[in-house]
């Protein structure tokens, strides 16, 4: 499936977020190895805490129908700034992905960046393994 279709796809699931409180909806796709595609929405909390975003939603939806591997990833924002993925979510991907990870973000003005998640987050969170 090309970017345009998932950035297209991203773009639709974006209109089912909840967002009353930051008014900032975001949608997200993931690839999988497998090649299907799982789509989520940012989900705000009145405790914001308990907030979750887009791509961890999707991502979460994958793995709980028993995928494991995410070959891509994209993000849409109707804000103006680039929906970059916040910390959670770059190491939500790298336990489910390899550091070269496509990372597609896209805002409301259409300005579309590629990333790969070793450029976003260098240094992942690993367990030592000794021996």
């Amino acid at each position: 499936m090309n970017e345009k279709k998932m950035i297209d796809i991203a773009k639709e699931v974006l209109e089912n977020a909840y967002a009353p409180y930051s008014k900032y909806r975001v949608g997200a796709v993931v690839k999988t190895s497998s090649g299907k595609l799982y789509t989520g929405c940012n989900i705000e909390n009145m405790s914001f805490g308990l907030t979750v975003c887009a791509e961890r939603v999707a991502i979460f939806k994958a793995v709980s129908d028993g995928e494991k591997s995410i070959t891509k990833v994209v993000i849409v924002s109707d804000g103006d700034s680039t929906p970059i993925p916040c910390g959670a979510c770059l190491q939500v991907m790298s336990e489910f992905s390899d550091e070269n990870l496509e990372i597609i973000v896209s805002s409301r003005d259409s300005k579309l960046e590629k990333f790969r998640l070793i450029d976003l987050l260098p240094r992942p969170f690993k367990l030592c393994k000794e021996g």
